[in-house]
């Protein structure tokens, strides 16, 4: 387990993001499997993630311990757009530490944040309950696919960040 005094939160480089896109895929079936609509499926091969990760590094935000990525934030306007944890490093501050980071980025701009999770994913959502956020409604969520969006069952959490 990850001690949260080993964590730095940096700024996301080009050079980060083969990592970050292993991370992100291995988060992905983790959270997602099973929880989504099959459709889906097809377009989170590791090949997917390597296509999306490059477009959002100006906006994301690494967790590492020592020089290994651990977690990564990423925000697009006032949505919390990714957070992902490596699964040897939950339990242990990094999640909780990203999400912090992500909120005070949206804070500089907008009041309330929010953030899609899937309706399945019950890890997530007592997380993101336990660290102040509400869950606001239903939500069909346009998931990116190289094939135009797939709507994600979700819900909606909110939280005031300013």
């Amino acid at each position: 387990m990850v001690d949260s005094s080993q964590i730095t939160l940096r700024p996301a480089s080009p050079r980060d993001a083969v990592d970050i896109a292993a991370l992100w895929h291995r988060g992905w079936i983790d959270g997602h499997l099973g929880h989504v609509p099959e459709a889906l499926h097809a377009h989170r091969r590791l090949v997917d993630f390597q296509q999306r990760v490059p477009p959002r590094i100006p906006t994301t935000t690494v967790a590492t311990v020592g020089q290994e990525i651990v977690g990564f934030v990423t925000v697009r306007d006032d949505e919390l757009e990714q957070l992902y944890v490596a699964a040897s490093a939950r339990g242990g501050g990094v999640a909780a530490a990203l999400l912090r980071h992500g909120e005070k980025v949206i804070a500089a701009r907008y009041s309330k944040a929010w953030l899609a999770v899937a309706v399945g994913n019950a890890r997530a959502r007592r997380f993101y309950a336990r660290e102040g956020w509400s869950d606001a409604a239903a939500l069909d969520y346009p998931a990116e696919t190289a094939a135009g969006p797939v709507l994600l069952p979700c819900r909606r959490y909110e939280k005031v960040v300013r």
